[in-house]
Formats: structure tokens, sequence, C-alpha cells
């Protein structure tokens, strides 16, 4: 589970900024929403809120581009345009197995070389106190170098910065940097970064062809989000009926070249009414949409991944974001983790549905960008787990909120179309 994520001089953020799913213990209220394990209290779900084009999805970003790094995969990291520095500084603090990690790193995106990069292990006894065991620390730009594998130590200071050290040696010859690289690679195979504005059908299609528990839970998401669908499968081309009844046959020859992604996505059968129709060309985009963050949310509710989703509220009615969210925040839920932007408001409900903690916002003006939880509103502030909160957010108390001037185009328009009608007299 994500526990912090971190970022410097990446894509819209220049300063430092930190995100945490950090669970406040003092705080009673929702027990539910909290993953404990080991001492370590980790929120189930958090949301993200602001304006269009304020920072959100570079929060994603962020953890996409911590996710391909660590997997050995193009990071596509940016550094901030707005500065003249090429560093890019990442990091996330998670929880693995009950013991907490950080990993953080710095890229210089010019020369494309990684100049830092650390692996610490928190330790935390039982009385909640902290401490740092580093297993790793290779810092080029000071020639600082720190490892518990004595024999890697004589090669650091040579080594290429290409890659991260996990990926640029054979690391099953030395047993903790191997450790390292297992812990470091389960954890970002558990990740899942999705954008409901783009999302794939291709993830459901897999787990639709497979006729298991799995694929059965799909259906039953999908049913059970009142879309007055009798069933959802995956059906050979030959074997799908149409409203007439007629069988839609094998495609002609001359067609025989459309994509095998496009075959997949006809084969997917909603049924209304005994009436089996094609999916991707009857349904609504929201259906579609449902249906294809459905195998999602599944896996990880089954297989304790971590959902994150860009704009998770795309489409889909508010009921459906709020029940999909009351999914991960429930006590059945042990072990999976939710982490979304979104716009609807309706979402933001700390009387029913969330910690305070567990609602972020992004924000920004002329000197940067913000990232702040609702959990930095105190009583002393008037915002309490009682509060309105979305009558306050919708009067701005908690900023990261746009503030469109849109009736300026609409005088300039009108103005502009008075102006022409006198030049034609």
């Amino acid at each position: 589970m994500i526990i912090e994520v971190r970022a410097k001089n990446c894509f819209a953020f220049d300063d430092q900024v930190a995100f945490s799913m950090k669970a406040d213990m003092r705080n009673k209220k929702f027990a539910s929403n909290v993953h404990r394990e080991n001492n370590f209290n980790v929120l189930k779900t958090a949301g993200i809120y602001g304006p269009n084009n304020a920072g959100k999805t570079c929060l994603i970003r962020c953890i996409k581009a911590i996710k391909s790094v660590l997997l050995n995969k193009e990071n596509g990291l940016m550094s901030n345009i707005f500065t003249n520095n090429d560093i890019c500084e990442l990091g996330i603090t998670f929880l693995s197995n009950g013991r907490e990690f950080a990993y953080d790193f710095k890229y210089d995106v010019k020369e494309e070389a990684y100049v830092f990069e650390s692996f610490v292990e928190i330790m935390k006894d039982q009385y909640n106190n902290e401490k740092d065991v580093c297993w790793f620390k290779r810092d080029t730009l000071n020639d600082e170098f720190e490892c518990i594998d004595a024999d890697l130590m004589t090669m650091m200071p040579v080594l290429a910065k290409s890659n991260v050290i996990f990926h640029l040696i054979d690391s099953s010859k030395f047993k903790a940097l191997n450790e390292m690289k297992g812990i470091l690679v389960g954890f970002a195979e558990k990740i899942d970064v999705i954008n409901m504005n783009n999302i794939p059908m291709e993830h459901t299609i897999e787990l639709m062809k497979n006729k298991n528990q799995l694929q059965q839970k799909v259906v039953g998401f999908i049913k059970n989000a009142d879309l007055y669908m009798d069933n959802f499968e995956y059906v050979e081309m030959g074997n799908i009926k149409i409203a007439s009844g007629d069988a839609v046959g094998k495609p002609e020859e001359k067609v025989l070249d459309i994509p095998d992604s496009v075959m997949d996505q006809i084969r997917l059968v909603s049924t209304y009414k005994g009436v089996q129709v094609p999916s991707m060309l009857f349904d609504s985009t929201g259906t579609k949409k449902i249906a294809a963050i459905a195998s999602y949310v599944i896996e990880a509710l089954e297989q304790g991944r971590i959902l994150v989703v860009d704009e998770l509220d795309s489409s889909i009615h508010f009921k459906l974001t709020r029940a999909t969210v009351a999914m991960f925040n429930n006590e059945l839920n042990t072990d999976a983790q939710m982490i979304f932007t979104v716009h609807d408001i309706n979402l933001m409900d700390c009387k029913r549905l969330f910690r305070k903690e567990q609602i972020w916002f992004v924000d920004k003006d002329e000197n940067g960008v913000y990232v702040y939880s609702l959990s930095d509103f105190t009583a002393e502030n008037g915002v309490r787990d009682t509060s309105d909160i979305i009558e306050k957010y919708r009067k701005g108390a908690f900023a990261a909120l746009p503030d469109p001037e849109l009736i300026n185009s609409l005088l300039s328009i009108k103005g502009n179309a008075k102006e022409e009608t006198v030049d034609g007299e």
C-alpha cells in the first residue's frame, strides 16, 4: 500500500510536494477506512480535488513514473518547465508484507541519468517510535555511498547511471540488493494506473475470456451497477444474437484485417430482456466505462492491489462512483487501496464516507502548485467532521476551486457581433 508520494521539480511541481495516505488515529471515525498492520495505519482510499489544469493528473503521472522506473520501463519524466533545473526528484513510502519502506531517486532528464537513489526501511516499535535503517544509498552528486552488501560498496562509485542500480547489474550476486529488488518490483507490480477518459477495455476482455470465479465477479459488478442489464459476457462471433434474432456471422474476407482488439470488443455482449447486443455498438459511454473499470476494481479487491484512477467520475453517475469508493472503504476490504482524482463534490462527504485526511486538494497560483489535505483545516478554522464540507468548498473555504470568467467571452462575442452589424450598415 502507498503511504506517501513525494515530488520536486517534476511535471507541474516546482517546490517539494507530499501526498500522504497516513491515517490520523487520533480520529476514531470510520475505522474501517483504515488498514492496520504491525502498528502501521494506512488509508484505504483518497480523493483528490482541484481545478482543471492545476496538477491533479501530474500527481497521478508521478505515481506512474515511479512504477515505470521500478519495473525498468520508460519513465516519461519531465522537469518543471519554469525552472532551469534538469533534475526531477521522486520518492515513495509504502507498506509491503507488514514492513514500511521508502525509495527515493533523482533523475537528470537532460543527461538521462539517475544521479541519486536510496532505499530505507522504517522500523516502528510498540510505542510507535520510528527508526530508519538505510539499505542502500548512491549519491553521485556528492560522492556518498552506503550499502548493506559490502562487496557492492567498492563497485558503486564506478557504476553507470543509465538506470537504477538493481536493473543495472545482476542483483542475484548481492543478497540485500536482490531482496531490495524483490520488494520494489513486487510493490510496483501491484499498482494499476488508469485514466477514465481513456480506459482500455482489454483488461476486462482478458478476464471475460476465462470462465472462472474472477470473471463471474466482474459480471456481478457490472450487473449490480443497476444498468438494467441481464448479463454481460464474451461470446464467439457466430453465437452473437442481434435484436432481430439473427446471428452475427463471421466477418467477410475483405474485412479480416480488422485488429484483434476491435474484434474482441465486438465479442463483448450485453443482454437486455433476453436480447443479446454487442456492447461496443449498443451500450452508452458510461456503461462501457463501468465495464472497463470493473475488472480493475474486482482484481484490486481480490488480490490486494493498488488502483490509481484519474477522473474517476468521468461519464459515471455519482451514485456509482460513491458505491465504488465505499467498496474499498468497507471493512471486508483488508488490503486493497484506491487513489483517485475527481470533480464530483457529492463524494466530498465526511459525514458518511470519508475521514478528513482522505480528502485532498491540488491548487496553483503564480508562485506554484500546492498539494494539501482537508485535515490541514482544523476546528480552529471552523472545519469539523460534522461540518458541511461541500458547502464550504463551494464557498471557497479550501481554495482549489476554479474562478471562471466566461461571461467576458460572451460579452466579447456579442460585442463583436454588434460592431459587425454597425459596420455592415
